[in-house]
């Protein structure tokens, strides 16, 4: 990989990963991470698009890797991207982005169909987002 010379080239490398991920996701992922993140999809768009300077906030990096399903390869790629264009930005955030995350899985009922198993699992998204949310608050 070349050495980034400047924050915008940066911005697009990572911007380049995250779009490379949701290619590879299942159509609907879009709209799934702006709910995740709060935000409408022209953001999401935004984000996702080098052709934008618009930077990814520090406290949306865990959810988009969290919402899009990041392999520890796309993590690493990202991350790195993301240090290059914002040395200091991920700082505040570090203790639970790249680190101090855990995966566990569960078995869930299936609901009997995919839209059904679709909206419980954003419930369930959602719902360990607010989680992890609230554990930064209390610095834990």
């Amino acid at each position: 990989m070349a050495e980034i010379a400047a924050t915008d080239d940066g911005v697009q490398l990572y911007k380049a990963v995250l779009r490379e991920v949701l290619e590879r996701r299942p159509s609907g992922m879009r709209q799934r991470l702006a709910e995740a993140l709060g935000k409408t999809r022209s953001f999401v768009s935004q984000i996702t698009s080098p052709s934008y300077n618009t930077p990814i906030p520090p406290n949306c990096v865990e959810t988009i890797m969290a919402t899009c399903h990041f392999t520890d390869g796309e993590r690493a790629r990202f991350l790195s991207a993301y240090r290059r264009a914002h040395p200091r930005r991920l700082d505040r955030v570090d203790g639970v982005v790249g680190g101090a995350m855990r995966r566990i899985e569960l078995t869930v009922p299936d609901l009997g169909s995919p839209k059904a198993n679709e909206a419980f699992d954003r419930l369930v998204e959602a719902t360990v987002d607010q989680l992890r949310r609230a554990s930064e608050l209390k610095g834990g």
